[in-house]
């Protein structure tokens, strides 16, 4: 049995070497369960652990994990679906993904969007109800400590 490695570098990130390379990959932002499991089966790794392989077949992985062209998935499966720059159908992982959302949240504040204005003053975008949820900061409402300690302070003054 092949030394087993602790770390797998991929997409310069560090992943488990003692999980099977289904769920390792699981590990890379971008990168689902389902979009894992094509890797996996498309290469016949389904129960391989990663920290077996070598370097030459973890380069192979990586690639095909940034090209999915090769691995002939459908569209859906895909993270970037249309791109609005390229009109084509991309896969992001990691660093990669980080800055094409920042970008798209960063286009949504310049043309003075809904949605942009809402990333802008930092409430929720997608409609969720805000009275009791994302309530951080100084959006706080009273505390119940801080009622009953004055209520404290204000019967002892009537004595």
């Amino acid at each position: 049995m092949p030394d087993t490695r602790e770390v797998v570098r991929i997409a310069r990130t560090g992943i488990d070497g003692n999980k099977p390379v289904r769920k390792a990959l699981t590990g890379l932002k971008g990168v689902g369960e389902m979009y894992a499991n094509a890797v996996a089966e498309s290469m016949d790794y389904n129960n391989t652990v990663i920290g077996n392989l070598d370097d030459e077949e973890i380069d192979k992985i990586e690639e095909k994990i940034k090209n999915p062209d090769q691995l002939d998935v459908p569209a859906w499966l895909r993270n970037r679906r249309k791109d609005r720059e390229t009109g084509e159908d991309l896969h992001l992982i990691e660093d990669d993904l980080d800055l094409k959302q920042e970008f798209d949240v960063r286009r949504l504040k310049e043309i003075n969007s809904y949605k942009g204005w809402r990333h802008e003053i930092g409430l929720p975008v997608r409609g969720q109800k805000t009275q009791s949820s994302f309530r951080s900061g100084d959006k706080i409402g009273v505390s119940r400590a801080r009622i009953q300690e004055e209520a404290s302070e204000g019967g002892d003054d009537e004595e």
